[in-house]
């Protein structure tokens, strides 16, 4: 059966994804079952997407009930759970506006038009400019390719979009260098997560918010991957003592149902007028019925202080495996979203932690990235580092035969 489909998805399907071997079917929790009902045990979570787990019972009957009453309608009406979602957001973050999209990329699409809107009705023409990291990934359409600082993904895509500079992580002076007068802002992730799991130091998050208020240059944070809880915080921004100027979400914003979002405050906000910025499906009463279910779950279940706790003690058996193991580099992240970086193939360990019924992916060609579902139990983690055990033995053996 699966090499049927998966014949049928190359006949009929553009080529644009590495795909894994596997149909799934159904997904309970933090498992996932496929087309033959075998089992796995799922720590990547959609790519860390559904943070409530799968099948969540309070998303599903959140959309359900929705679903029986209104699928759709143009955002040129008044949404209510659309509404309802935007006040839970600002609730519980720095933010007093949302805008809501599709996606990651159509955030940071936002985010971006956002500042430059800003700065052009505050300072006038030329001051368009954004300072990015080396490294980062915020998605990829055109512009937010341009924002990447991957190059690997620029490659058949050239000419970019203008205006955008890419600067080492974590160095304060570097951005200080870069800014022109035609800067108008700095976007970065809290975590390059896309990048190999990377966290920004806390001591330069405070100095470059202090720098881009000095120059009255807006902050962007990309928290598409870190946030909704999966730092072990509701925002990645939480862990720095700051409060950037726009915030971009998605992925975990829905718990899998497609929706992305920014979050500003008033004054920066106001600078998109009726006709600036829109978007046909972006919070339509489906998307914002599970943004308001998943928002709820997190806080009602206690779920972010478990992500918390899951990620104390999944570093914790992670360490153990390093002390044993010569090839572990370094175990680094927050919360729920880890890398564990090897000095040996990290695809390859990849592939035998699947046959092993464990789902996870690798970047960079050497760091595993862990993101399991917040909801991730202790006996599920203990599993986990079971088989982790196992599967680094094998390697081990291999490298010394």
């Amino acid at each position: 059966m699966h090499q049927e489909m998966m014949e049928k998805a190359s006949r009929y399907l553009a080529h644009t994804y590495t795909r894994y071997p596997i149909v799934p079917t159904k997904g309970e929790g933090c498992w996932l079952w496929d087309l033959d009902g075998r089992r796995y045990l799922d720590f990547l979570a959609g790519i860390a997407v559904c943070n409530l787990g799968h099948a969540r019972k309070e998303v599903v009957e959140g959309i359900t009930a929705q679903a029986a009453k209104l699928f759709h309608t143009s955002n040129l009406f008044y949404i209510e759970p659309q509404i309802k979602a935007a006040i839970l957001l600002t609730e519980y973050s720095f933010g007093d506006k949302v805008f809501f999209c599709n996606s990651g990329a159509e955030a940071n699409e936002a985010a971006i038009k956002l500042a430059r809107k800003y700065s052009w009705k505050k300072y006038g023409e030329g001051r368009h400019e954004v300072i990015s990291m080396k490294n980062s990934f915020h998605g990829r359409t055109l512009g937010t390719l341009a924002a990447t600082g991957q190059f690997k993904f620029h490659e058949g895509f050239e000419p970019l979009l203008p205006g955008f500079t890419h600067v080492d992580f974590n160095d304060l002076e570097a951005v200080r260098n870069a800014i022109t007068a035609k800067t108008c802002a700095v976007i970065l992730e809290p975590i390059q997560a896309e990048g190999g799991i990377y966290p920004a130091d806390a001591q330069y998050i405070k100095e470059l918010r202090q720098l881009t208020r000095e120059k009255d240059i807006l902050m962007i944070f990309d928290e598409v991957q870190t946030g909704m809880g999966r730092t072990g915080k509701f925002f990645g921004y939480e862990h720095f003592g700051i409060e950037p100027d726009i915030m971009s979400l998605a992925k975990a914003l829905g718990n899998g149902f497609p929706v992305g979002a920014i979050v500003a405050k008033d004054g920066v906000m106001e600078a998109f007028e009726p006709g600036s910025h829109a978007s046909t499906f972006g919070g339509n009463p489906l998307a914002a019925a599970a943004v308001i279910a998943t928002i709820n779950t997190l806080i009602d279940e206690g779920i972010i202080k478990n992500c918390e706790e899951m990620g104390r003690y999944l570093v914790k058996g992670l360490k153990s495996l390093q002390e044993k193991y010569s090839f572990i580099k370094e175990i680094r992240g927050m919360g729920l979203i880890l890398g564990v970086e090897l000095d040996i193939d990290g695809d390859a360990v990849q592939r035998e932690f699947m046959k092993e019924g464990i789902i996870m992916n690798c970047t960079k060609g050497k760091i595993l990235r862990l993101v399991p579902p917040l909801v991730v139990k202790t006996e599920e983690i203990d599993l986990f580092l079971e088989t982790a055990d196992g599967v680094f033995s094998r390697q081990n053996k291999g490298m010394k035969g």
